[in-house]
C-alpha cells in the first residue's frame, strides 16, 4: 500500500498542473517529469516537534497525487537525504559514534550538497573506503558492506522502498577504481530512487518519526532553506531554479535538491501562511531540463496557488 490516499480533487488539480507545465515548456516530454504531492489537511500532524507516536502518525490518512511516482530515476544529490536518515539510525542504535567531523560532514552534505562530505558519510555508514580495484574475494565483501544502506531501507517494510538503490557515493567527475567497478560497466548499479520513495522518507522526517522525534527535528534543522538573504552563488543555494524559487518570501521550505548535466530534481516540505502545508517532490530529466532554472519554480508556483484554492 502506498502511504497516501488518492482522491479526485487532487487528481484533477495535479493533472491540470502537469498540462500547464507541458504547455509552458514544449520541450519537456511526458516521460521527462515525475511528481509526488502530499497535502496535509487539518488537523495537521506534521512538523509538531514529535508530538505523535509512530503508530498514530502512520495511521493518520493523508491525501496525495502522483505522476510516474514509481519510475526509477537517477536521483543525483537527493540520495543524500537517505544517507542522512541512515546515519541518524546508526547513531541511535550505537552502530557508529558521533564526532566533530561526522557532524561537519552531515551539515555540508545537506546544506551545501557537498560530494566530498557525502563520501565520508558513506564510508562511515558502510565501513568501506574508496581506492584501487580489489581482488574478487575482498571486493565481494566490500560490495556486501556497501549494500548495508539498501538492507536498512528494505527492512522498513515500506512498499515504496522495494525498488530503490542507495549504495553509491556522489561524484564531481565520477568514480574511479573499486567505485567504478561497483557502479558497473553500464552504470547499472547506480543510485535509483522514485518520487514516491522520497516523499515517504521526507514525510517520516517531517512527521517526527524518522529514527526518533529528536533526530527528526535535527534533520529538519539541516533541511531548512532561507528564502530571504539567499547566498549569491545561485547554482548552489538549492532555492534558485528549484521549488523554493516559485514561492513567496513569506513561505517556509525544508528541502534537498539534486542536479547534474542530465537531471534537475527537488524534494521539499512547504508551509505557506494560513494554508495547508504540503510535500512536493519533482524530478525532471534531459539535458535541456537540467539546464532550465524555470521548470521547477513554475510547477512549485502552480502547486502553491492550488493549495490556496483547496
Amino acid at each position: 500500500m502506498i502511504f497516501f490516499n488518492k482522491d479526485e480533487q487532487l487528481e484533477n488539480i495535479g493533472n491540470g498542473i502537469l498540462d500547464a507545465t507541458w504547455a509552458e515548456f514544449p520541450t519537456l516530454a511526458r516521460n521527462q517529469i515525475a511528481l509526488t504531492w502530499v497535502v496535509y489537511d487539518p488537523p495537521v500532524l506534521v512538523n509538531t516537534g514529535g508530538a505523535l507516536t509512530p503508530k498514530a502518525f502512520w495511521d493518520h490518512p493523508v491525501r496525495g497525487f502522483t505522476y510516474r511516482g514509481v519510475e526509477r530515476i537517477y536521483p543525483a544529490s537527493i540520495v543524500k537525504l537517505f544517507y542522512l536518515v541512515a546515519v541518524n539510525e546508526w547513531l541511535e542504535k550505537g552502530m557508529t559514534q558521533t564526532s566533530k567531523e561526522l557532524e561537519r560532514a552531515l551539515r555540508d552534505m545537506i546544506v551545501d550538497s557537498s560530494n566530498d562530505a557525502t563520501s565520508l558519510v558513506v564510508d562511515i555508514l558502510s565501513g568501506t573506503t574508496s581506492g584501487p580495484e580489489l581482488p574478487i574475494g575482498p571486493f565481494e565483501t566490500w560490495k556486501y558492506q556497501r549494500n548495508i544502506i539498501n538492507r536498512y531501507y528494505q527492512s522498513l517494510g515500506w512498499e515504496e522502498m522495494e525498488t530503490i538503490n542507495v549504495c553509491q557515493k556522489t561524484w564531481g567527475d565520477g568514480p574511479y577504481g573499486r567505485e567504478r567497478a561497483f557502479v558497473g560497466e553500464l552504470l547499472e548499479n547506480r543510485n535509483m530512487l522514485t518520487t514516491n520513495a522520497i516523499a515517504r522518507l521526507l514525510h517520516s522526517i517531517v512527521g517526527g518519526v524518522a529514527v526518533s522525534s529528536v533526530r527528526s527535528q535535527a534533520m529538519m534543522a539541516l533541511l531548512k532553506r532561507p528564502l530571504n538573504d539567499l547566498p549569491t552563488d545561485t547554482e548552489e543555494n538549492q532555492v534558485t531554479g528549484f521549488l523554493g524559487g516559485g514561492l513567496t518570501k513569506n513561505a517556509q521550505i525544508w528541502s534537498k535538491a539534486g542536479w547534474t548535466s542530465q537531471v534537475r530534481h527537488d524534494a521539499a516540505y512547504i508551509e505557506l501562511p494560513e494554508q495547508r502545508p504540503y510535500l512536493l517532490v519533482v524530478f525532471t530529466e534531459g539535458k535541456a531540463q537540467a539546464k532550465s532554472q524555470a521548470i521547477l519554480p513554475f510547477v512549485s508556483n502552480l502547486v502553491a496557488e492550488a493549495i490556496a484554492s483547496l
